[in-house]
């Protein structure tokens, strides 16, 4: 009986052994056979390092080239309200100022804005308008200066400085024309077309000239088409011009009035504006009722007329 139990032991451990045998044969095999056998060996020690550990010499380099990389500055006005409001006298020239800082190679245009039309004016120093009155003028450092010659009416309205940025930068400007307003009053200070003086007085005609942004002394004086401003041919004669705010009013003086003086005068404001009155030397008549009683005189006598329309037919009426 214990020979028995020894020979099944010695079965037991031989039919192990093979087993083993088999076994670490078909592992050693799997080894040999597996492509994982190609990998270096520290591959999975480099493939398991976080994405968070700490940077390579080469990483360093790489963000120290980025941080010195710098973006150009970006170009502002010099008015940080970006609008402006520009007045100006009709027939005078005026400049739009727009000054840019930081402009680099970027390009500064002038457009002109009619509702939902757009004329280009300049782009850089070139000027594409077919008005010759418009020219551009840079003055350094920063100012793109748009120039209008003989400005009028038509000249009123938006205007645009634009920069060719990303996005564009625009600059408002509203230009003003003002028209100058010109009258020749009388002692009542009312605009009048006509003057009345007896011979041998003094002429006395008075101009107000107002809605004039820019005062000016350049204010005339004719009789007809000859300049009395300067007339030493007459004799008598004085223009006096006081400047005042937003316009001036100048006076003419004629001494010993005569037949001869009678005509129209004009009180103009350079070629801009003008007023025109007729002066009458009268010889014998009264000029202030030639001035003041004509109208006066002619309504009793319409009153007259209608009371004797009336009588009349009143009268034809009771004879019948």
């Amino acid at each position: 009986m214990k020979s028995l139990a020894n020979g099944l032991a010695l079965l037991y451990l031989g039919v192990l052994q093979c087993v083993s045998g088999s076994v670490l044969k078909n592992v050693a095999t799997l080894q040999s056979s597996s492509p994982f056998m190609n990998f270096p060996r520290n591959f999975w020690q480099e493939i398991s390092v976080p994405y968070t550990d700490l940077p390579t010499e080469e990483d360093e380099l790489e963000d120290e080239s980025v941080e010195s990389t710098t973006h150009d500055p970006y170009p502002f006005f010099d008015d940080i309200n970006m609008t402006a409001n520009v007045t100006t006298q009709l027939g005078s020239d005026v400049t739009l100022h727009c000054r840019v800082n930081d402009l680099r190679e970027r390009t500064v245009s002038w457009v002109r804005r009619k509702g939902d039309e757009i004329h280009l004016i300049t782009v850089g120093r070139q000027t594409y308008s077919s008005d010759s009155r418009y020219s551009l003028q840079y003055q350094p450092p920063n100012d793109w200066q748009l120039q209008i010659q003989y400005s009028n009416e038509r000249d009123e309205g938006h205007y645009e400085c634009q920069v060719s940025s990303h996005p564009p930068l625009v600059y408002l400007v509203y230009l003003i024309v003002v028209v100058p307003r010109v009258e020749i009053i009388d002692e009542r200070g009312q605009a009048t077309l006509d003057k009345f003086y007896k011979a041998g007085s003094t002429i006395e005609l008075k101009c107000i000239i107002s809605r004039v942004p820019q005062p000016t002394s350049y204010v005339t004086w004719k009789h007809g088409m000859r300049m009395l401003n300067y007339d030493t041919s007459r004799g008598g004669i004085s223009v006096k011009t006081d400047l005042l705010p937003g316009g001036a009013m100048s006076r003419l003086y004629i001494a010993n009035a005569n037949r001869h003086d009678s005509g129209n005068y004009t009180c103009a404001l350079a070629d801009i504006a003008q007023a025109t009155v007729s002066v009458h030397v009268l010889n014998g008549e009264n000029p202030a009722a030639m001035q003041h009683g004509t109208a006066t005189q002619r309504a009793p006598m319409c009153t007259g007329t209608v009371i004797l329309f009336l009588l009349a037919s009143f009268l034809f009426n009771t004879s019948r």
